[in-house]
């Protein structure tokens, strides 16, 4: 078989590969082993975030209303303290929230003043389909941007709207939440083929009340 020529620079900083340095070796040490291995974690991060912003409309993005949060659901700053609902101070933009390595993702705060609800529609999804009670709402509803829920097993459907308090109603198997203020939710995974722009629901808590 061939033997592989010794590199005789190394890959990251291009200075002199040491003489005694094995045939396979990229890196002139260490330090730049090292190095490059932070650089292709923040690569990837980057990545990984760019991906993410695609799925998720700028109307959210834009807004400087994010957290991470952990395996408990509990919201965190990006450096892995509690963060809170009611303090602005430890929220993020989404582009630091997205490449922290805190917890386990990504969650937006809902505050009064930017006028965002979100229905979230709980179990509505078994062996991925959509529940019949759980599609006629999605149905009667505005076209928006739609995701899955962390559990994979809800629905989360975003509007340009607001409600005076947050609201459970659960009838039989129905379980729905609607919210607009105080409270964060995980995004997850944007629903295939739904818009990337969150409609208008007037009226929020009137309308899903008379659809449950």
């Amino acid at each position: 078989m061939p033997e592989t020529a010794c590199r005789t620079e190394c890959e990251r900083c291009q200075g002199p590969m040491p003489l005694l340095a094995r045939a396979d070796a990229r890196f002139c040490s260490s330090l730049c082993r090292q190095a490059a291995y932070r650089e292709r974690c923040r690569a990837e991060q980057q990545r990984v975030a760019s991906e993410q912003a695609a799925r998720i409309p700028a109307e959210l993005t834009e807004r400087p209303r994010w957290v991470r949060y952990s395996s408990r659901k509990v919201p965190l700053r990006t450096d892995g303290r509690f963060a809170s609902v009611d303090d602005p101070s430890s929220w993020s933009d989404f582009s630091a929230a997205a490449k922290a390595r805190a917890g386990e993702g990504v969650g937006f705060v809902l505050t009064a003043g930017d006028g965002i609800v979100v229905v979230d529609l709980d179990h509505a999804v078994e062996g991925g389909r959509v529940l019949p009670w759980a599609q006629q709402i999605v149905d009667r509803l505005p076209a928006t941007y739609m995701e899955r829920g962390r559990s994979g097993t809800g629905l989360h459907l975003w509007f340009r709207g607001a409600v005076p308090a947050g609201r459970r109603i659960r009838r039989g198997e129905k379980a729905v939440e609607v919210y607009s203020d105080r409270r964060y939710m995980i995004v997850g995974d944007r629903v295939p083929g739904t818009p990337l722009e969150l409609a208008e629901l007037h009226d929020a808590a009137g309308v899903i009340a008379s659809l449950v």
